[in-house]
Order: C-alpha cells, then sequence, then structure tokens
C-alpha cells in the first residue's frame, strides 16, 4: 500500500521536480509541465502515461487503474488507487511519468543509462 508520503519521497529525488499547490491539490512538475497530481483527499494519483497504452493499463488492472475525467482524456493521463498499488509498483509509475516529461539527456545522467 502506498501513500503520499512515498510518492513525495520518490518524486522530490527526481531532477528539476518542483511540488506545488494548486486549488487544493498537491502536484509534481517540471516546469510547467504537470507530471503527478494528488486528488483532493489524496487517495487517487494521476500521473503522466502514453495515450496509446492507456487502454491496456486498465483493461488489465481495472481494480488500480481507471481513466481520468472525460475532459482529461486528450492528456496523456492515468489515474491509479494509491492503496492498491505496492511501493515498487509507485516507483516505476512515478519514474517513467517524469521520464515523460524531463529531457532526455537529464533522465538518462540521473538514471545512469
Amino acid at each position: 500500500m502506498s501513500t503520499v508520503d512515498d510518492v513525495r519521497r520518490i518524486a522530490r529525488s527526481l531532477p528539476r521536480t518542483e511540488e506545488a499547490v494548486v486549488r487544493d491539490r498537491v502536484k509534481f512538475r517540471i516546469g510547467r509541465i504537470v507530471y503527478l497530481a494528488l486528488s483532493r483527499d489524496e487517495r487517487t494519483l494521476g500521473f503522466a502515461f502514453p495515450k496509446e497504452e492507456r487502454d491496456a493499463l486498465v483493461a488489465a488492472e481495472p481494480a488500480k487503474y481507471h481513466l481520468p475525467a472525460p475532459s482529461d482524456l486528450r492528456y496523456n493521463w492515468v489515474e491509479c488507487t494509491l492503496a492498491a498499488i505496492d511501493d515498487d509498483e509507485l516507483a516505476e509509475l512515478v519514474v517513467d511519468a517524469w521520464r515523460m516529461c524531463v529531457p532526455k539527456r537529464v533522465a538518462a545522467a540521473h538514471l545512469g543509462l
């Protein structure tokens, strides 16, 4: 079971990440690009994810993952229930979302690629 503190710990370890509170929601971003966003009740985590792969992710594990609101379907975005994922899965989601938004050279340097 993952928590907001786990999200914060992982995200803050990634270069160029800033934490912000926008409309009573905690968001993690690189510049103006948001790659993680917590729901107001902090039970759901939205994260950057390729549009072309999200239907398969949601279909494979609907108890964990769900599509964003219809107005957000135009974005590379998926949501998950924090309590349904473990720390390893959370770390993978956060780092992958971050990699989608940061320059490739920054990701390569940080991850040793």
